[in-house]
C-alpha cells in the first residue's frame, strides 16, 4: 500500500518516495508505504478544510451517526481481512488482532449512536435575555497515532472527531499503518465524503512534525512517548492549537493481604504480557502488602513461567515487539536490570521455532525492586514486571503515586471501605477494583495526569474534547 489517501483518492507521495515496512515476526521487509512529507500534509489539510465547507458540513448529527454506523458495519464485514493485516503489520497474535478490529468497529458504532445525543444548555440570565450554549466541531483534527494498537487508536480518535462533525488528517505510525489505509477506503465506500478522512503515511520527523505545526489544524491528538508529546505540544502552541495527549504510564496493581489471589494472579500476569507489554496502561508494577509478599510473588512467578512467546498464528501469550528500536530498548532495559543486581523471579518460555531475526523478547519478572531503581518508575513498554512490597495503606498510596505518571491503577482487596479510600487517593485517570482493564471499555473515559498527558478519550467525555462551546445571547426586549 505505497499510497496516501487524500481527498477520497489513493495518491502517491508528492516526492514519489517510499519506505520499507518490516515484519516484527521475521525482521525482514515485506512491503512499502508512501513517504509523505509537509507537501502531502498540506494537501490533506486543504482537503479536510474544503470538506468542512462541503456536504459534510451540512449533514445533521443523525446523518453523521448513521454514516459512522455504516463504517462500523463495513469493518465487521471485512474483519478477517483487517485482522490479518493488523497481525502481519504488528506481529500480535491473530486472536488479539481480531479483538482489536472488533474494538475498531465498536468505536464507530458507539460514536455513531452518540452523534445526536450531544445537547446544548440554556442558562437562566437577566430579564429579557435568552442564553443558549451549543457545541460545535473544532474544525480540522490532526491525529498522530501509535504503532502498538493502530486499529483501535484509529477508532478511538476518529470516532468522536467525526461524530462531532470535524474532518481529519491521520498520520499513522510508519511501523504499523496498513490497517488505517484499508479502513479509509472502506469508509469512502460506505459513503464518507471526500476530504473528511485523509491518511498521510511517513516518518514522524517529517509528516508528523508537519501536521503538528500546520496552521490549518484546529486540534491535535497524539498517543506516544512523553518526549514526542512535548515536542508536538510545543509545535501546536505556535498556532494556539489545543492538544489531547496520552503519553504512557507506570501503572500499579496494589495487592492487599485480604485479596482474592485466585482472581488477582491471572489478571496481574495478563495485564503485563498482553500485546507483549506494549500497552500504555500495562500493569507494570505489582505492589504487594509485606505480610503476603512471598506468597504472591511465588504464585505470580509460577504463572509467569507459563507465559509462551511464539509466532502470531500459534495463539501465543506474547508475540514479538512491534519495532526493532523498541526491541533493542526492552532487551537493553532487561540486561541493565540484571546487571544492577535485581533478582529474576521468573521468565516466560520462548518457542523453539522463532525466526532468529524476529523481535522477540523473553517476558521477565523482577523483585523485590528497590523504590529508587529505574524499573520502579520508568516505563519499559515491554513484558517486564516489577514487584515491590509495601507496609500499610498509606505506604501503598505513596508508592503507587510515586512516579511521574498517572494513568491507570488497580486495587485488590475484599475490604469495601478500603476499596473506596484507595480509589479516591490513587492518582490517575482510571482506577479498577478487583479487576483490570475491564475489556477495553470503549464507553469508559480514558486519559492521564502529569507525564501521562492530559485530555480524555473514549466515552462521552471525548465528545467534549473534539468540540467547542459557543454561547448565544439573545436580547428580546
Amino acid at each position: 500500500m505505497n499510497v496516501l489517501f487524500i481527498d477520497g483518492q489513493a495518491v502517491s507521495a508528492a516526492s514519489g518516495e517510499t519506505l520499507p515496512v518490516y515484519s516484527p515476526v521475521t525482521g525482514e521487509a515485506y512491503a512499502e508505504i508512501a513517504r509523505g512529507d509537509a507537501l502531502d500534509i498540506d494537501r490533506a489539510v486543504r482537503a479536510a478544510r474544503a470538506a468542512l465547507a462541503g456536504p459534510w458540513g451540512q449533514l445533521s448529527a443523525t446523518e453523521r451517526g448513521r454514516l459512522l454506523v455504516r463504517i462500523g458495519l463495513a469493518v465487521l464485514a471485512n474483519i478477517d481481512e483487517l485482522a490479518a493485516i493488523e497481525a502481519q503489520d504488528t506481529g500480535k497474535p491473530l486472536a488479539l488482532a481480531r479483538k482489536d478490529i472488533e474494538a475498531l468497529a465498536r468505536y464507530f458504532e458507539f460514536y455513531g449512536g452518540a452523534a445526536d445525543k450531544v445537547h446544548g444548555d440554556v442558562i437562566p440570565y437577566l430579564p429579557g435575555y435568552t442564553v443558549n450554549v451549543v457545541r460545535e466541531p473544532c474544525g480540522v483534527v490532526g491525529h498522530i497515532i501509535p504503532w502498538n494498537y493502530p486499529a483501535q487508536m484509529l477508532g478511538r480518535t476518529l470516532g468522536p472527531a467525526l461524530a462531532m462533525g470535524n474532518t481529519s488528517v491521520v498520520k499513522p505510525a510508519e511501523d504499523a499503518c496498513m490497517t488505517s489505509l484499508r479502513v479509509a477506503q472502506l469508509a469512502a465506500d460506505a459513503g464518507l465524503p471526500a476530504g473528511v478522512l485523509n491518511i498521510v503515511t511517513g516518518y514522524g520527523k517529517e509528516a508528523g512534525a508537519a501536521l503538528a505545526a500546520h496552521p490549518g489544524i484546529n486540534l491535535i491528538t497524539f498517543t506516544g512517548s512523553p518526549a514526542v508529546g512535548a515536542a508536538i505540544q510545543a509545535a501546536a502552541a505556535a498556532n494556539y492549537v489545543k492538544c489531547v495527549l496520552e503519553l504512557g504510564g507506570k501503572c500499579p496493581q496494589v495487592v492487599f493481604a485480604d485479596a482474592d489471589l485466585d482472581k488477582a494472579v491471572p489478571v496481574i500476569v495478563g495485564a503485563i504480557v498482553q500485546n507483549a507489554g506494549q500497552t500504555c496502561s500495562a500493569g507494570s508494577r505489582v505492589l504487594i502488602q509485606r505480610d503476603i509478599y512471598d506468597q504472591v510473588v511465588e504464585r505470580v512467578a509460577e504463572r509467569f513461567r507459563q507465559v509462551r512467546v511464539g509466532l502470531p498464528d500459534t495463539s501465543p501469550d506474547c508475540g514479538p515487539i512491534i519495532t526493532r528500536a523498541q526491541f533493542l530498548r526492552v532487551n537493553a532495559f532487561i540486561d541493565d536490570c540484571k546487571a544492577s543486581g535485581l533478582t529474576v523471579l521468573a521468565e516466560g518460555e520462548m518457542a523453539h521455532d522463532l525466526p532468529q531475526a524476529g523481535y522477540y523478547v523473553r517476558p521477565t519478572f523482577f523483585g523485590p525492586v528497590p523504590r529508587d531503581h529505574r524499573l520502579a518508575h520508568e516505563e519499559v513498554f515491554g513484558p517486564v514486571l516489577a514487584a515491590l512490597p509495601f507496609d500499610d495503606e498509606d505506604d501503598a498510596v505513596a508508592l503507587a503515586n510515586g512516579t511521574d505518571y498517572g494513568l491507570v491503577a488497580a486495587v485488590w482487596t475484599e475490604n469495601g471501605a478500603r476499596q473506596q479510600r484507595m480509589a479516591k487517593r490513587l492518582e490517575g485517570g482510571q482506577v479498577f477494583i478487583n479487576c483490570y482493564g475491564a475489556g477495553g471499555g470503549v464507553e469508559l473515559p480514558f486519559g492521564g495526569i502529569r507525564k501521562s498527558g492530559h485530555g480524555r478519550e473514549k466515552g462521552f467525555h471525548a465528545l467534549d474534547e473534539f468540540s467547542v462551546t459557543k454561547t448565544v445571547v439573545s436580547h428580546h426586549l
